[in-house]
């Protein structure tokens, strides 16, 4: 019993050494710097502004805001992006309707204006920026997938 604490006094002064090693360390890190500093914040990325329709990664995926939305207002009494997007003007606007989804309740029941529960679009939406990502991306779209299974690839 005796030996069993010993090896865990020793084991625990250890750790605890190595910990202080570390922390003024430069251990490699999205940080780009030593753990121990507070490192300089990035820059804010820029937001696109090209009305471009993006690419989704995968069914069912909410678009991306292709355009700036500084100043939109979106609470209890008003929502911005229904401003264009709404079914009532989209065709002089000439911006995609929001979704059909977005008129039903959690029942299924389809309701003359936008379900409370899809009417802050921030939730699921974002605006798209020029930020470098912060690792590479390995994702693969299901019909790459599909279609180098197909052609005996992996």
């Amino acid at each position: 019993m005796k030996a069993l604490k010993t090896l865990i006094l020793v084991a625990s002064v250890a750790v605890l050494g190595a910990t202080a090693v570390t922390a003024s360390d430069t251990t490699a890190t999205l940080r780009n710097g030593p753990i121990d500093r507070e490192a300089s914040a990035p820059r804010f990325a820029k937001v696109e502004n090209n009305d471009i329709k993006r690419k989704r990664a995968y069914p069912m995926q909410p678009p991306t805001i292709p355009h700036k939305i500084d100043g939109y207002q979106v609470d209890l009494r008003v929502n911005r992006c229904m401003a264009c997007h709404s079914r009532r003007v989209t065709e002089a606007t000439q911006a995609p309707m929001v979704s059909v989804t977005h008129y039903m309740d959690r029942d299924g029941n389809f309701l003359a204006d936008v379900s409370p529960r899809r009417y802050f679009c921030e939730q699921c939406h974002v605006t798209q920026t020029d930020a470098r990502p912060l690792l590479e991306n390995q994702f693969v779209d299901i019909d790459e997938l599909l279609k180098a299974s197909q052609s005996g690839g992996h």
